[in-house]
């Protein structure tokens, strides 16, 4: 099918550990504000640090306060015409293992709110949606919901669409990544010299997209994906070049174009390292570069979608934020952000990246 439409972003909603709203979350990362801190709640022989929603509603409570925030700050009257697109790497994981150690019995646990797909689950009940359907692509999962809602609605299939994404700490969760060995104890340190692991985290992302911008929207103008089938978890050291070029490509602009560029930028050496390089090779303008996961954590499926609200924000109000935590770059020949500043900003690229080998890169620009 040919591109009819172009897709906007006219409606977002957020929390994470670093704010209740966009507002306070772009507030904190451009301020070097994290939410992260240390905690002995998920693991018995290790005290990582995480970031974790600081909130008196349950993490469900949460995720229908956003999506309702949606509703108040759009055209929308309902969800009726809307199609859900949720992205999460664990699903309903929290609540399986919440109710797995209260009743010490697998035969309490409802299907349906343990799956992949428990999240959609939940919110259909409280709002109607046309249809809906999830990603589970581990930490790309919400750019690629992303990506699936430029796709249809770019090609006329949908009118709107409603992408969540969404991702509660567990035990699991917690535990897998400590096994790995690639957590730290202190706020991450992405693409710093001194790096020592990642912080996994927590998070509620919520963006409109429609075909009709409003006057505060922010087009998407390009997705770029690739799958690079190299390594369980570790990356290949030039796996997301491909996923960045196809963005561009899907963009139609070219890569001088790119002011900003929201790295995935986990703090761990092997993403990092990777990273670095790709975007060395694709990039010779040197555009800042900044990650937001010193501030937020890893938010893991929610990732693609907090971090594309940060990308707006950036857009929306021509602020490129600092790299918190970053004193000494590994890879010196990159142009990073190292203190929050004013600049002209017209595209932002936003990567996202996965075990597995799967990448996908999100370019944002300037509604013209």
């Amino acid at each position: 099918m040919k591109i009819k439409n172009k897709v906007f972003i006219t409606s977002s909603s957020s929390i994470c550990c670093a704010g209740k709203s966009n507002e306070e979350l772009f507030k904190n990362i451009c301020n070097g504000i994290t939410g992260i801190k240390k905690d002995e709640h998920y693991s018995y022989d290790a005290t990582p640090a995480i970031g974790k929603i600081e909130s008196p509603k349950s993490f469900y409570e949460n995720l229908l306060v956003q999506c309702q925030n949606i509703l108040d700050n759009s055209s929308l009257i309902d969800f009726s015409e809307t199609l859900l697109i949720l992205g999460s790497s664990v699903g309903g994981m929290s609540q399986t293992e919440e109710i797995f150690f209260k009743t010490k019995s697998y035969k309490t646990i409802t299907p349906q709110e343990h799956n992949i797909d428990a999240i959609a689950y939940k919110l259909k009940q409280h709002f109607t949606f046309y249809d809906d359907l999830s990603f589970s692509t581990a930490c790309t999962s919400s750019a690629n919901a992303l990506g699936y809602a430029h796709e249809v609605l770019s090609k006329g299939i949908y009118k709107n669409a409603l992408v969540v994404g969404a991702d509660s700490l567990c035990q699991t969760t917690v535990g897998g990544f400590l096994s790995l060995g690639v957590l730290s104890s202190e706020p991450c340190k992405p693409f710093d010299i001194d790096r020592d692991g990642m912080n996994v985290a927590e998070g509620i992302a919520c963006l409109l997209l429609e075909t009709t911008p409003n006057e505060n929207s922010v087009e998407l103008c390009g997705v770029g994906y690739s799958s690079d089938a190299f390594h369980m978890t570790q990356p290949h050291t030039n796996g997301s070049q491909m996923a960045m070029q196809n963005a561009l490509s899907s963009a139609n602009i070219n890569s001088s174009k790119v002011n900003y560029i929201n790295a995935h930028g986990t703090g761990t050496i092997a993403n990092d390292t990777a990273e670095a390089n790709s975007i060395a090779t694709i990039f010779p303008h040197k555009p800042y570069i900044s990650s937001t996961k010193s501030i937020t954590g890893h938010t893991l499926g929610a990732a693609g979608a907090l971090e594309a609200i940060v990308a707006c924000k950036v857009i929306q109000l021509q602020r490129v934020p600092m790299s918190t935590n970053l004193t000494k770059a590994e890879n010196e020949e990159l142009n990073f952000s190292f203190k929050t500043h004013e600049c002209s900003v017209e595209y932002v690229l936003s990567n996202s990246f996965a075990f597995g080998g799967n990448n996908c890169s999100l370019i944002f620009g300037k509604v013209k």
